[in-house]
């Protein structure tokens, strides 16, 4: 192949974009290599360009890292970036999608209004974050039972019986990134701190 051409192009910075993805997600040949089922000398020489990549070697390698394919074997079309969705209306409350990409993390905007305030537990698989925005949120998890104000943030294993809403003051405004597949998110509130008295001080910050 003319090494000239936009896909001979494409192809030669194959090799330094699987490595800069494995390494951005701190995975090793070794760990790759074990989910992809390609051999650690294959997936080495992949990325040093002293193998060709195919089809068959970057399908596997793509599901691992959970990107999509053209992430792999060549640059996103420069276009602009800003996603527009209209917001939708669930079970009464008004949420806006902050991601396009299908994918394992889903991020949404929520607006929950003051009358959505007696709790329905529920459960189902995932891991969820969330993040106050404006309003009052009471968020139950098992057994607690909190009132978080803006600026906060909780995460929990959404097999855990489950409800937020609002504290029936106001609308409640709060930003989600959801975990389909229980994925952890690496973000969490720092628990409450405790005076000499063993009581919460008044500024910290609740976590679940």
């Amino acid at each position: 192949m003319d090494k000239d051409t936009p896909i001979a192009a494409a192809l030669a910075q194959v090799g330094s974009r699987l490595k800069r993805i494995r390494t951005h997600r701190n995975v090793t040949l070794s760990a790759l290599a074990e989910a992809t089922g390609i051999s650690k000398s294959t997936l080495s020489r992949l990325e040093s360009g002293q193998r060709r990549p195919s089809l068959e070697l970057l399908l596997p390698i793509s599901q691992a890292h959970q990107v999509p394919l053209d992430e792999l074997v060549g640059a996103p079309e420069v276009g602009d970036p800003r996603i527009r969705h209209t917001p939708r209306v669930r079970n009464g409350r008004t949420v806006v999608p902050l991601t396009t990409q299908p994918g394992p993390l889903q991020a949404w905007k929520s607006v929950i209004p003051a009358e959505q305030n007696r709790p329905e537990l529920c459960t189902h698989d995932g891991y969820e974050w969330l993040y106050v925005l404006s309003g009052r949120l009471r968020l139950v998890v098992a057994n607690h039972d909190l009132v978080m104000e803006p600026g906060e943030a909780a995460e929990f294993d959404t097999r855990l019986p489950h409800w937020f809403g609002s504290t029936g003051e106001s609308p409640v405004e709060v930003l989600n990134l959801f975990g389909r597949q229980g994925e952890r998110m690496h973000v969490r509130a720092r628990p409450r701190s405790r005076n000499s008295d063993g009581e919460d001080s008044p500024d910290g910050h609740g976590a679940v």
